[in-house]
């Protein structure tokens, strides 16, 4: 793994001296020191926002810059001026005033994209909790997913982990997630394109935000896929990753207390990402957990205080989709194949993905 040196990092800021005026605001609403600035992107941390990218392309600064609409190579991508490009053609700056309407249509979205946050490390990283398995995005519209999930993102970089900075005395800029994968199956072949459009979001946009990715309740289809895709990924990306056994609750222990641990992770056995013994307000997933409640009670308030005079549109915010870089697309290519062939060994053949 590249050490990111201050060298680096010097020369990085030289080279963004050299961008557009529109990238040079981006960019200072970046480097802003209100934590809570509906515009602040990164806490005001510039240089920690530098290092982000720069790690994701281990200390090339060129290849960290560069910004060009053709770029083919998966190492030219998640580069800090395309990100400030996608953030201005999308609005992103306010798209936590942007609520997915009507109120049925969200809590649909909830229902079936299973993510939430269940609280706090011991070292203060949020702990973000994903039902891989058990979301099954019903609903027909792709961009009302992604807009949920940036605005997940966009919640945790400027509300939750200003907020952890403050309670814990240090800046906090990565999280931890908890992957569950309790009932995942073939079907999980319809989903691929969602999810490599999420990622590649992710890669390009939000790069190093995630410090480490717990994989619990893991069963073989996943261990069987696991296995053919663990070797494609980065080194740096590899070590990340941490496989438990069971529900990884001792594990988990090491680093998050008890109250922190998602709901699927409590005991062993636990079952279901959907529900708790104790309902929904321990189900971090549900749209009645306290997490949900702030995110979609901020998301209200700065809507309302976002001057318009055209009407709250009903459905999704249209959000640019990038284009995945051949290395996620060689990944997503690799899952596919391997539930393909899991499926046809179990009697299930022709497995499609929605859209093909």
């Amino acid at each position: 793994m590249v050490m990111i040196t201050q060298e680096m990092i010097k020369l990085f800021q030289k080279s963004l001296e050299e961008i557009d005026e529109p990238f040079k605001i981006a960019l200072e609403a970046i480097t802003m020191s209100c934590h809570f600035d509906f515009q602040n992107m990164h806490q005001g941390f510039r240089t920690e926002t530098l290092v982000r990218f720069l790690k994701a392309r281990d200390g090339n600064i060129s290849k960290a810059r560069q910004m060009s609409p053709l770029l083919t190579d998966s190492a030219q991508h998640a580069q800090l001026l395309d990100c400030l490009d996608w953030r201005i053609r999308s609005d992103i700056d306010i798209i936590l005033s942007k609520p997915i309407l009507p109120t049925d249509l969200y809590r649909r979205v909830r229902d079936t994209q299973l993510i939430g946050m269940s609280g706090y490390s011991k070292e203060g990283l949020p702990v973000i909790a994903v039902g891989v398995g058990l979301s099954t995005y019903d609903e027909p519209s792709v961009n009302s997913y992604v807009q949920s999930h940036i605005q997940i993102n966009e919640f945790r970089d400027r509300v939750i982990m200003p907020f952890a900075s403050k309670k814990f005395g240090r800046n906090i800029s990565t999280c931890l997630k908890i992957l569950d994968m309790t009932g995942l199956k073939f079907s999980a072949l319809n989903h691929i394109k969602l999810l490599t459009v999420i990622s590649t979001i992710d890669d390009l946009n939000y790069p190093e935000k995630t410090d480490t990715y717990y994989i619990v309740n893991a069963p073989y289809i996943f261990s069987a896929c696991w296995k053919v895709v663990k070797p494609l990924l980065q080194e740096r990306t590899r070590k990340k990753i941490q496989v438990l056994p069971g529900c990884g609750r001792d594990d988990l222990l090491k680093v998050m207390d008890y109250a922190s641990l998602p709901h699927f992770c409590r005991r062993e056995g636990s079952g279901s990402s959907r529900h708790s013994r104790n309902g929904t307000t321990d189900n971090c997933f549900s749209l009645d957990h306290a997490f949900h409640q702030q995110l979609y009670n901020y998301i209200k308030q700065q809507a309302a205080l976002t001057k318009s005079s055209a009407p709250v549109k009903q459905g999704s915010f249209h959000v640019d989709f990038p284009e995945p870089a051949p290395g996620d697309t060689k990944i997503a290519e690799t899952i596919e194949s391997e539930l393909q062939r899991l499926g046809n060994q179990n009697g299930l053949r022709n497995l499609k993905i929605n859209g093909d």
